[in-house]
């Protein structure tokens, strides 16, 4: 299945939960993103780091 997402993309992306390590959990197309240093609820704008099997990690790179 091709993945929504690729190293290096940026995307905005609303957070939709924080996970048990705390980072935030949002989805691009269904596919999850983790993304450090966020809340549930917010809009943020990240970089795409790393795409795994299921999921990927991205860095938060608007204001905080």
């Amino acid at each position: 299945m091709p993945k929504p997402v690729k190293e290096g993309d940026e995307v905005e992306i609303t957070i939709e939960a924080v996970g048990a390590k705390g980072d935030g959990i949002g989805k691009i197309e269904g596919f999850v993103v983790f993304i450090p240093n966020c809340s549930a609820g917010e809009k943020v704008k990240v970089r795409i780091t790393q795409v795994r099997g299921r999921s990927a990690v991205g860095e938060r790179i608007d204001q905080q």
